[in-house]
C-alpha cells in the first residue's frame, strides 16, 4: 500500500510539473496580455527591511509579502502554517495550535517575529509547543525577509525576520472616514469555524480602530495511524528487545495496543482562539503617533510529546526500582487519569507606533514600542496544572531618517529590549531569568546610476541574569552587513550581500537543566557558551519581462560556535539526555521562484508558477536535525474579473539527512484547488472563497516538526470562506 501511494505521488508530481513546463514553455506573445497581475506582486512596496520603503523588486535579500487574495487563500490557524507556502519558509507544526516559521533551517531565536515591527513578546522561541502571540487572521499583510542582514531589528535574526502587519495602530485617515473588514470560514477536516472583523473610524483627525477574531476547531481527521510506520517498526523493534524474557504487565500491554491503534482523528489536537484590540491615533500632516492594546487568548491540545516523556518516566522508575512496584503503579494510574495535556495561552499587549516629519538634517523621526505581559499553563487533565510559563517584557526602538546627503540617505536607531522569564512545576527546564538588551545601529544607501548601495553595522549589549542567584554573563556583540543591486539590463537584475553578525545564546541555551516533556528530551545548557558568529554571503538574479519574472537567492553562511542540542546518549528520568554545545556549521541553499502569464482564453489569464527551495545544514560532527527537505510548489491557474481558478502540487522530498536519534521522513505530494468568486454586488466587494487541501488524502508528515512521527499534517479539508471590505 505504502508503495503504491508514493508511486502514486510521484506519478502525480511528473504529470502536474510536466503541464506546468509545457504552459511555462508557451508563446511570450500570449503571456504579454496579461501581464499587469505579475506586476503587482513584484512592485508590492515592504517595510520591514530598509527604513526606506522599497519594492520587492527591489529588495537585495530574498524578500517575500503576502497579502490580499493570496492571504486569505493560505489564511491558517497559525503565523507557521500560514506562511509555510512562502520561498525558504517551513514551520515547526506542533499540531494545530503551535507552529512557528522556519527560515532556511533556522528557527527559534534566530528568526524574528514582530508585530508591526516589534518582538512578540511571547515564550515561542523556548520551545516548539509555544504558540506565537501573533493573529494571521488579522493581518493586512505580511512581510517575510529571509537573511541574516537584518541589523535594524537585532543580531539574533540570523534566518530572518516575520513582520505581521495588522493596522492596529492607523497612521492613514480612512477614506469618507469609515472602513473595515469581515470575513466567516469554515473547514471540514477539524469542524472548524471562525470569523474576524475589523474597523477604523476618524473623528477629525483622529482615527479609532477596532477588531476581534474568534477561532475555534475540533481534532482534526487524518489520513492513517497517528505514528508513523517507521516510528511503529522502531518502537517494536526496541520493545522486543528490551522485554525479551519479560513477562508483560496485561494493563500496559493494552494500553499500548490502544494507543498504536489510534486512526483516522488525531487525538488532543483541538483549539480555541480568541482576540481583541483597540486602536487610537492622531493622524496630521506632518505625521502620525497612536496606541494600541490587544489582548490575545488560546487554548489547544498538545498531541503526541507529552505523553511518551510520561509514559517513559514511568516506565524507567519500575525498572529502576522494583522494591516500589505498587508506589509505581499508583503514581501511573495517576498520571493516566490526568488526560491529556492542553495549554492555556493569554496575553495582553501594549503597543505605541508614530512618525514625525521635520525639518533640517533628519527628515523624520520614528518610534516603535510594545509591551507585553504573557502567561501560559500547561495542563495535565482538567484543572491540573502542571507548569506556568510566564514572560512580561518591552522592546521600544527609536529612530531619525537622515535627509539625503551628496547621494546618500541614511537612518540611526537605537533600540532597547527587557523580559522576565519564569517557568513554575513540572516542565521548568530553565530557571527564572531576567534578560536585558541594548542596541545601536545605523543604516545608510546610496544611489550611482544603475548601482545601488547599502549597508548596515549594529552594536549589541545582552545582559542574561538568573533571577534567585543574582548570577549572570555580559555579551558585546558587533555585527556588519553590505550590499549592492546592478541593474544590468532593463529586465535583468544582480543584487548580493555579505554579512558578518554575532548572537548571544538565549536563556534556554545558557540555563537549561531539567526534563523538556514537549520535545521529549531532558536538556541540560552551558553557561560557557560563547558569542554564535555568522558570516555569510547571499546572491539574487532577477528577471522580469512583460508576462514573466524568474528570481533566483542563493545563500550561504559559515558559523563559528554555532549553538544546537546535541544527544550525549545518556538518560535522565526516562528521557534522552540533549546537551547544549557549540561547533562550527555550514548552512547553504537555493530558492528558485517563477511565473509566467500563459494565455487568454476568453475572459480568462492562464497563469503557470513555480517555487523550488533546498537548504543543506550541518556540523563539523555531522547533520543538523529538522532540516527542511528539497521542496517544489507548482501551480497552475485561471482568472477573470469574477472567478479564479486554481490547481497546485506541494511535494516534499524524501529526507534522509539525519542527525543521531532521528528518523528519516518519506516524501509526499499535497494536491490542492481553489476557487474564488467575486459577485457583481454594486460597490461593495464580496470574495467567496471554496478550498479543497489534501485532496486525495495523502497522508503527511513535516520534517521540521518535533512531533512528525507521532503527528501527521491535516487529511482532506474543504474550506469555505466570504468577506468583505467596506
Amino acid at each position: 500500500m505504502i508503495e503504491s501511494q508514493i508511486l502514486m505521488t510521484r506519478t502525480t508530481l511528473f504529470s502536474f510539473t510536466a503541464l506546468t513546463a509545457t504552459l511555462s514553455l508557451a508563446t511570450p506573445i500570449w503571456a504579454q496580455t496579461s501581464s499587469q497581475n505579475l506586476d503587482s506582486i513584484t512592485d508590492e512596496i515592504i517595510v520591514t527591511g530598509s527604513p526606506f520603503n522599497r519594492s520587492v523588486d527591489e529588495a537585495i535579500t530574498g524578500v517575500s509579502v503576502l497579502s490580499g487574495d493570496e492571504l486569505a487563500d493560505r489564511l491558517a490557524g497559525t503565523i507557521g502554517e500560514t506562511l509555510k507556502s512562502e520561498p525558504g519558509v517551513s514551520s515547526t507544526f506542533f499540531g494545530a495550535g503551535a507552529s512557528r516559521p522556519i527560515l532556511r533551517g533556522q528557527g527559534g531565536d534566530r528568526v524574528r517575529v514582530l508585530t508591526n515591527g516589534i518582538g512578540s513578546i511571547d515564550a515561542s522561541s523556548a520551545s516548539p509547543d509555544h504558540a506565537v502571540a501573533a493573529e494571521p487572521a488579522q493581518a493586512e499583510r505580511i512581510e517575510v525577509l529571509r537573511g541574516a542582514s537584518l541589523l535594524r531589528y537585532g543580531s539574533s535574526g540570523a534566518g530572518g525576520v516575520v513582520n505581521v502587519i495588522d493596522g492596529r495602530i492607523p497612521d492613514t485617515l480612512p477614506e469618507d472616514g469609515t472602513d473595515g473588514a469581515i470575513r466567516f470560514g469554515v473547514s471540514s477536516v477539524d469542524e472548524g469555524r471562525e470569523i474576524a472583523a475589523s474597523v477604523n473610524q476618524a473623528f477629525g483627525n483622529l482615527v479609532l480602530h477596532l477588531d476581534g477574531t474568534f477561532k475555534e476547531t475540533e481534532d482534526y481527521d487524518i489520513p492513517g495511524f497517528a505514528e508513523s510506520q517507521a516510528f511503529r517498526d522502531a518502537e517494536e523493534a526496541e520493545h522486543e528487545e528490551e522485554h525479551e524474557d519479560e513477562d508483560h504487565d496485561e494493563d500496559e500491554h493494552h494500553d499500548e495496543e490502544e494507543h498504536e491503534e489510534a486512526f483516522g482523528t488525531l487525538e488532543n489536537s483541538a483549539t480555541e482562539t480568541k482576540s481583541i484590540t483597540g486602536g487610537l491615533s492622531y493622524v496630521g500632516d506632518n505625521g502620525f503617533f497612536g496606541v494600541s492594546i490587544h489582548r490575545f487568548e488560546s487554548d489547544y491540545g498538545v498531541p503526541g510529546g507529552h505523553e511518551h516523556g510520561e509514559v517513559d518516566d514511568h516506565e524507567d522508575e519500575d525498572h529502576e526500582d522494583e522494591d516500589h512496584e505498587d508506589e509505581d503503579h499508583d503514581e501511573h494510574d495517576h498520571e493516566a487519569e490526568e488526560g491529556d495535556v492542553t495549554i492555556g495561552l493569554k496575553q495582553t499587549r501594549i503597543d505605541v507606533n508614530g512618525r514625525a516629519n521635520v525639518d533640517g538634517f533628519f527628515e523624520a523621526v520614528q518610534v516603535f514600542g510594545g509591551y507585553a505581559d504573557y502567561e501560559h499553563t500547561e495542563f495535565e487533565g482538567p484543572g491540573v496544572i502542571g507548569t506556568v510559563f510566564a514572560n512580561e517584557g518591552f522592546e521600544l526602538r527609536g529612530e531619525v531618517i537622515q535627509r539625503e546627503q551628496n547621494g546618500w540617505r541614511g537612518a540611526y536607531g537605537v533600540q532597547m529590549r527587557q523580559r522576565e522569564f519564569s517557568a513554575v512545576g513540572e516542565e521548568a527546564f530553565v530557571a527564572p531569568t531576567k534578560t536585558k538588551q541594548y542596541g545601536f545601529y545605523s543604516f545608510q544607501e546610496k544611489q550611482i546610476g544603475d548601482l545601488h548601495l547599502e549597508g548596515a553595522v549594529r552594536y549589541e549589549r545582552t545582559d542574561q541574569i538568573v533571577t534567585e542567584s543574582g548570577a549572570g554573563v555580559r555579551f558585546n556583540a558587533f555585527s556588519a552587513s553590505a550590499g549592492g543591486d546592478l541593474h544590468l539590463t532593463d529586465a535583468l537584475r544582480f543584487g548580493g550581500t555579505v554579512f558578518r553578525t554575532e548572537r548571544a545564546p538565549t536563556t534556554e541555551e545558557l540555563f537549561s537543566n531539567g526534563p523538556h516533556l514537549a520535545t521529549s528530551q531532558f536538556e541540560l545548557g552551558d553557561d560557557s557558551l560563547g558569542l554564535e558568529t555568522a558570516t555569510g554571503v547571499e546572491a539574487a538574479i532577477r528577471h522580469r519581462e512583460a508576462g514573466h519574472f524568474v528570481t533566483l537567492n542563493l545563500f550561504y553562511t559559515d558559523y563559528d560556535d554555532y549553538v544546537f542540542e546535541q544527544a550525549t546518549g545518556l538518560e535522565e528520568d526516562g528521557l534522552d539526555v540533549f546537551q547544549f554545545t557549540a561547533e562550527d556549521a555550514k548552512f547553504h541553499g537555493f530558492e528558485l521562484q517563477g511565473g509566467l502569464d500563459v494565455a487568454q482564453f476568453g475572459a480568462f489569464d492562464i497563469k503557470a508558477d513555480s517555487l523550488v527551495e533546498y537548504v543543506r545544514a550541518k556540523t563539523d560532527s555531522g547533520n543538523l536535525p529538522r532540516i527542511p527537505p528539497l521542496s517544489i510548489l507548482t501551480g497552475v491557474e485561471a482568472e477573470s474579473d469574477r472567478l479564479s481558478l486554481r490547481a497546485e502540487l506541494d511535494y516534499s522530498a524524501e529526507q534522509n539527512k539525519v542527525s543521531v536519534n532521528e528518523i528519516p521522513t518519506e516524501d509526499y505530494a499535497l494536491t490542492n484547488f481553489f476557487v474564488t468568486w467575486k459577485p457583481d454586488l454594486g460597490e461593495q466587494p464580496i470574495r467567496v472563497s471554496i478550498a479543497l487541501l489534501n485532496a486525495f488524502d495523502v497522508e503527511a508528515r513535516q520534517h521540521t516538526s518535533f512531533l512528525k512521527d507521532l503527528v501527521p499534517l491535516q487529511g482532506r479539508n474543504i474550506r469555505f470562506s466570504v468577506g468583505t471590505r467596506f
